[in-house]
């Protein structure tokens, strides 16, 4: 299933002052919108996910998942820079011609969100009913309903954070170096740096997960072996999984960007941004999550007004929220009931 596409046309300021030229939307919608317009969930995506949810988070969106096309309007748009369809550095940049490549401006979560809001209007949606992210994307949906408050009734926020840590940070800057490594980088094409990038996504997939989910799948074939197997090839194919799918550039630039998310940048601080929040929240907390541990969604709840913190119980980390779909449906079952007067 194709995404949909929307050019916005002149130029797109970004928050560092530069600019983007026409830049387009890519985006999948499932369900309709309703005569009250008020069932729309509206998706942000992780770092190398898509706009076609019902791909990558089956369990939790698809027909027959609890968030389907007969009950909601779900609307997920593939954020700035990435891959899958929005304007990215493999994109033609009108301005010069010729594709972005290193010519890409650095973006930021705001950038992104941004882009989003676009969309809605587009889209005629004034009233979101649910916004949900994990990860970066729980950073995309927690800049939103700070941008805008009064447009959402609820915000689910999982794994996420206020601002990205020091130890977040040092993980994508090793990633990062590891692409400029590459003795292709420095290449205005579209494989460049993609050596490093494998290497990079390993390092990345460490943080993803944690000690006990590597010594429960990842032991050696044979524990007369001289080098153990298992662990080192499932680097290997990780690496190599998301170079067939992914670019050195984007990943590059979206790391940057998640290295960029502060809510209390131009708010004075991180509990005033939080004030601002009229939606009713819910942070969810992966258990065993070693790049957003609970500490981070218990700050953001203890600055929001109407917010509820849980914990998901998971053995696999902050991929669990891809992960553990039946835990977060339940979760989310709950939370969307009405609340009695």
């Amino acid at each position: 299933m194709k995404p949909k596409t929307l050019k916005i046309k002149g130029r797109y300021i970004l928050e560092s002052g530069k600019h983007l030229t026409d830049p387009v939307i890519a985006y999948h919608t499932f369900g309709k919108l309703d005569t009250r317009k008020d069932n729309v969930v509206w998706v942000c995506h992780a770092l190398t996910a898509n706009s076609n949810v019902y791909e990558w988070w089956p369990g939790l969106f698809g027909p027959t998942d609890l968030f389907n096309e007969q009950d909601y309007f779900i609307v997920c748009a593939n954020m700035l820079g990435s891959h899958y369809g929005t304007t990215g550095p493999l994109h033609i940049n009108p301005d010069t011609g010729t594709k972005y490549y290193h010519d890409f401006p650095e973006i930021t979560i705001r950038d992104m969100v941004g882009l989003h809001q676009r969309l809605a209007d587009h889209l005629g949606i004034e009233k979101i009913h649910l916004v949900l992210g994990g990860s970066m994307g729980g950073q995309q949906a927690l800049e939103w309903i700070i941008m805008e408050p009064y447009r959402f009734v609820h915000a689910a926020l999982i794994a996420t954070n206020a601002v990205h840590s020091p130890w977040g940070v040092a993980f994508n800057e090793s990633q990062r170096m590891a692409i400029e490594s590459d003795v292709t980088w420095k290449l205005r094409q579209d494989d460049a740096g993609l050596e490093g990038m494998k290497t990079a996504r390993s390092v990345a997939l460490l943080s993803y997960r944690n000690y006990g989910t590597y010594f429960h799948s990842q032991q050696p074939s044979n524990d007369q072996l001289t080098y153990p197997d298992r662990a080192p090839s499932y680097q290997r194919y990780q690496g190599l999984k998301l170079a067939r799918r992914f670019n050195a550039f984007s990943y590059w630039h979206l790391s940057k960007a998640m290295d960029s998310h502060h809510i209390g940048r131009g708010r004075q601080s991180i509990e005033q941004a939080l004030g601002k929040i009229e939606a009713r929240v819910l942070a969810l907390t992966l258990e065993r999550d070693m790049l957003f541990p609970e500490s981070e969604q218990k700050r953001l709840c203890a600055g929001i007004r109407n917010a509820t913190h849980q914990i998901i119980r998971s053995t696999y980390g902050h991929d669990g929220f891809l992960i553990e779909t039946a835990k977060l449906s339940s979760q989310f079952r709950m939370f969307l009931q009405p609340v009695k007067a």
